[in-house]
């Protein structure tokens, strides 16, 4: 593969050419050069005047459906919906069926997604089934290809459970990602706790479940001496919480969904199941501590939380509808609306992610393997069944005009062009 990418602006803290406008040629999958250069016979050339160019985004928290569940997203689904998103590497959540928990099933998902553009990178489970009993088979996993080890959307309730699992990880080095739910708090509630709550006679989750178990898990990394990765955190309590940690030493990090920095419990008022997340939707206030944190450095990442899911269990009822919206797509729309900056975006999406992860870090710079995405963060376009790539339609975004639109992605030796 030759190309040209002329009049980008590189967006790249990592790179001696940040913030300059340059033209990029990728030969073979490498960047041999970075200026003003003029095209060779035998290379595309890809205009992206207006764009900019940072090191290709890479998602730590999304789900498909394979194994078990292809009916809401397949692997080549997921990453047709992930290069349109800009994202040229994935944390496949193991929330399938079989759930993902042995080498022979992470061995599955690796050999399926070989030779992609983008890189699809298995999360095992902690535990059996998810059940929190027994520890799944962590090792044999990290060794078939496993990057790291979270039961997704369930929380980890059994404190003893959650210790033993953080000694086992630290004996050779794996980071365990958790949800913080305190389930005898949460019940069955479905929205955030609140006068909105109150308003839609609807039981509301207290930001207390969120807090009072990430504080339990970072009592945990501490005593433990290890690290842990807290996913999706929403409340300003649990930014704080981490702040401080992080000050007094802890090995915690943590990660935001992009939905969360910009969508509130205001918009539930119509009770479209659409906007049924979890964690739930937030306050103003918190939203603007989680922004304050991305910021100062508190948390770490930002992820979509793709979560696709069949029409059934979306339109319907508020209260029995299934969480979670289909998201690769919007997040960087939705980080343009939050008005975070091009660098910030290019630190939280593609760099921090990686290095959490223990991954090579894409850098724009000669002799670099190409790995990056190009974006113009001032294009408009329409969001709707012709440009959603996912298999799976649950996103409240559908039917709208954003902004920000990916133009090109490159990696392992292949591009994809809008």
């Amino acid at each position: 593969m030759n190309l040209l990418v002329k009049n980008v602006t590189i967006a790249d803290p990592q790179s001696k050419f940040n913030s300059q406008q340059c033209d990029v040629r990728v030969e073979n999958g490498k960047i041999t050069n970075i200026g003003k250069l003029s095209a060779d016979k035998n290379e595309t050339v890809f205009d992206a005047q207006g764009a900019f160019l940072t090191p290709g985004f890479f998602d730590l928290n999304c789900a498909a459906g394979d194994p078990g569940f292809e009916t809401k997203e397949d692997l080549d689904t997921l990453t047709q919906t992930a290069k349109a998103g800009g994202f040229t590497g994935l944390a496949l959540l193991p929330q399938t069926n079989p759930v993902v928990q042995s080498k022979s099933q992470v061995e599955y998902i690796v050999n399926k997604a070989k030779n992609n553009l983008v890189d699809v990178l298995p999360v095992g489970a902690i535990s059996q089934n998810r059940e929190a009993k027994e520890l799944a088979e962590l090792f044999d996993m990290q060794q078939a290809g496993a990057v790291a080890f979270s039961d997704g959307d369930k929380a980890l309730q059994d404190d003893g459970f959650m210790s033993r699992a953080l000694q086992y990880a630290k004996g050779f080095d794996a980071l365990l990602m958790v949800y913080p739910e305190n389930k005898s708090i949460a019940g069955k509630s479905q929205i955030n706790e609140s006068k909105n709550s109150v308003l839609l006679g609807m039981k509301g989750l207290p930001a207390l479940a969120e807090e009072m178990h990430i504080a339990r898990d970072i009592f945990l990394a501490g005593y433990n001496e290890t690290k842990i990765h807290i996913s999706n955190i929403s409340t300003a309590g649990a930014v704080a919480l981490i702040r401080k940690a992080k000050k007094d030493g802890v090995q915690v990090s943590c990660d935001v969904t992009a939905h969360h920095l910009v969508f509130t419990e205001e918009l539930l008022t119509d009770f479209d199941s659409n906007y049924k997340v979890k964690p739930p939707l937030r306050g103003k206030a918190d939203v603007k501590a989680l922004i304050a944190g991305l910021k100062d450095g508190t948390v770490d990442a930002i992820t979509s939380q793709h979560r696709p899911e069949e029409i059934e269990f979306k339109n319907v009822e508020f209260e029995i509808a299934h969480y979670g919206i289909v998201a690769l797509q919007t997040v960087l729309p939705l980080l343009l609306k939050a008005g975070l900056d091009i660098a910030l975006i290019a630190e939280k999406l593609a760099i921090n992610p990686r290095k959490l992860l223990n991954l090579t870090v894409p850098v724009i710079e000669e002799g670099a393997s190409a790995n990056f995405a190009v974006f113009n963060a001032s294009e408009k376009w329409l969001y709707n069944a012709a440009s959603n790539y996912s298999k799976s339609a649950n996103s409240p975004l559908l039917g709208s005009e954003l902004t920000g639109k990916v133009k090109l992605v490159c990696n392992n030796d292949q591009y994809w062009e809008s």
